[in-house]
């Protein structure tokens, strides 16, 4: 006997049996659908979306035949398409470093997820925007700032509960690096464009003649090759097991980052790209090891920002990048850079680059499957077909429509945001800090600073 319940509304039953490992189907029927499958966009006026154990079993028109014993929910005049994939994301508590500290420009050893708490409210808030894959960054204030984790927002009580890991275990993430003006600084930091790609080139060699001595043990104990965690790290950019995410503003930046990648055979998305525009081709043209999964030349992440603003390597930044770099044949995702652009605000940068040109599917992908493929997780999410993780979004409407609302989110098949909920609704509208469950105490000092929301702020007693 099938339970028919209102999507509009929390379903406390509902939830209780799918975070109990979801024992019966859940379909969702009526609603126009997205599944984001093929080229395009896969849209259904009145469709079906059936989960269970985490996984999505159908998605389909209303032919779709419904598991007997489905928990049925009726999503009338709603909007259902797959959870949200930012490329490019600071959140987790960190304050937008917690990578590298200053005693070098490059470290490849240090990981990012060993600064994160899973507590953060900026999770909750990416939910409320209806994203639901994150790649988490450090900062780019190093040539190379360390290793970024692929994290899934499941429920969790420990940063561990949202990893994304491959079939053997290793916890996905890239490596993070950057250049242009932000790694430029007093010694031991470069101080020009030159010495910045003069030291990242080292590191490439060093790593490879790394690999090429670990590819030869040596038989005597005495003349063990020791362990080199930068050399690891930078050995799985090499093997092609970790990707590099690399921050580049200026069209001359983006040319240097593609000699790197051509020259070390490096698998590299482009990150900001506020002068891409200017290069389309050349990053269309450059074969830096994509072409199995269907990329074409070098894939980009690029930034939408309505206020542009900041540095001046960022003055040329258009909108109508999506739509050069598309029409180049250049597949692109965006991110937020959350704080730069608010994780609830993610559907904006689809919208404002459709305005300005781009097509409405590209920009779509460009918040999906476009960005699980830059992630190596096209597999698993972006897109709404059968064996995929059950991550999907109910909107109140058009994702492009200013008007629209994410009313839930569903991780693997668990609904882990309701906006009708009073406690998820603060992470919908709340300002700075809503919802925030870390408070500075400041009983026993005069003055104290403190990083609030990744920003610094200075408090009296």
């Amino acid at each position: 006997m099938r339970m028919n319940v209102m999507c509009v509304v929390g379903v406390v039953g509902l939830a209780v049996s799918v975070a109990a490992g979801q024992e019966k189907p859940v379909a969702f029927v009526n609603a126009r659908i997205l599944t984001m499958a093929g080229d395009g966009i896969g849209e259904i006026e009145k469709g079906t979306v059936v989960v269970w154990n985490g996984r999505v079993v159908a998605a389909g028109d209303a032919t779709v035949k419904l598991p007997d014993d489905a928990e049925v929910v009726d999503c009338t005049g709603k909007w259902i398409m797959p959870g949200l994939v930012d490329t490019h994301s600071h959140i987790g508590g960190m304050g937008g470093l917690g990578g590298a500290d200053g005693s070098s420009p490059i470290q490849p050893e240090v990981r990012i997820y060993d600064s994160l708490t899973v507590e953060d409210s900026g999770f909750k808030r990416a939910l409320a925007g209806g994203l639901t894959t994150l790649n988490i960054m450090p900062g780019s204030g190093h040539l190379l700032s360390g290793q970024t984790a692929y994290l899934k927002l499941r429920n969790g009580r420990t940063i561990e509960d949202r990893f994304i890991k491959a079939e053997d275990g290793w916890v996905m993430g890239g490596m993070k690096m950057a250049n242009g003006t932000n790694s430029l600084r007093e010694a031991p930091f470069p101080g020009t464009r030159g010495k910045s790609a003069s030291l990242i080139r080292e590191q490439y060699v060093k790593a490879q003649e790394y690999q090429a001595k670990k590819a030869k043990p040596s038989t005597d104990p005495d003349k063990a090759m020791a362990r080199d965690l930068a050399m690891e790290g930078l050995g799985e950019v090499l093997t092609g097991r970790r990707i590099v995410q690399h921050h580049t503003h200026r069209a001359d930046d983006i040319m240097t980052v593609l000699r790197f990648a051509k020259e070390f055979k490096a698998r590299t998305v482009l990150h900001h790209v506020s002068e891409a525009w200017k290069v389309a081709d050349e990053i269309a043209a450059a074969d830096t090891g994509w072409g199995p999964k269907g990329i074409k030349g070098t894939p980009v992440s690029a930034i939408v920002i309505d206020t542009p603003g900041g540095k001046l390597e960022a003055a040329e930044l258009t909108w109508e990048t999506g739509k050069i770099l598309e029409k180049a044949g250049v597949t692109v995702a965006f991110h937020t850079d959350d704080w730069i652009t608010d994780s609830r605000l993610f559907f904006r940068s689809a919208a404002l680059s459709v305005r300005a040109g781009m097509s409405r599917a590209g920009a779509l992908r460009a918040l999906t499957i476009s960005g699980a493929k830059m992630l190596d997780l096209e597999g698993r999410v972006g897109s709404l077909e059968q064996g995929k993780d059950a991550d999907l979004i109910i909107l109140s409407g058009d994702p492009l429509s200013v008007y629209t609302k994410v009313e839930q989110t569903w991780v693997e098949g668990t609904k882990v945001f309701d906006r009708s909920d009073a406690k998820d609704r603060l992470y919908a509208v709340g300002g700075l800090g809503a919802g925030q469950l870390q408070r500075p105490y400041m009983c026993c000092e005069d003055n104290a600073r403190f990083t609030f929301g990744g920003r610094q702020w200075e408090a009296a007693r």
